[in-house]
């Protein structure tokens, strides 16, 4: 089992996201499958990313709302990058 690991902007992505009403459930249903390196269903559309986020890997926790994420299986660590809309996190500036 990996163990979590969450960086400042997620705590602030999270703390936002939970201010909006998000079912955060959903979010923590997400993290415990990937803690528990269970693969994540299709519905999730989990895919890796390039570019800024190279390494890192993308799951749709619903339809308009986004997990970066990335594991690093020889420290048995999940790092929970960001989260939010599309709008939150590919917004420029």
């Amino acid at each position: 089992m990996l163990q979590l690991e969450t960086t400042g902007q997620f705590r602030k992505d999270y703390k936002r996201l939970k201010k909006r009403g998000y079912d955060m459930c959903r979010m923590e249903q997400v993290i415990d499958k990937l803690l528990e390196e269970k693969a994540l269903p299709a519905q999730y559309h989990d895919h890796a990313l390039s570019g800024t986020y190279a390494g890192f890997r993308e799951c749709h926790v619903s339809r308009d709302w986004l997990f970066i994420y990335a594991v690093h299986r020889d420290k048995l660590i999940l790092t929970a990058s960001r989260t939010g809309s599309h709008s939150d996190l590919l917004r420029k500036g």
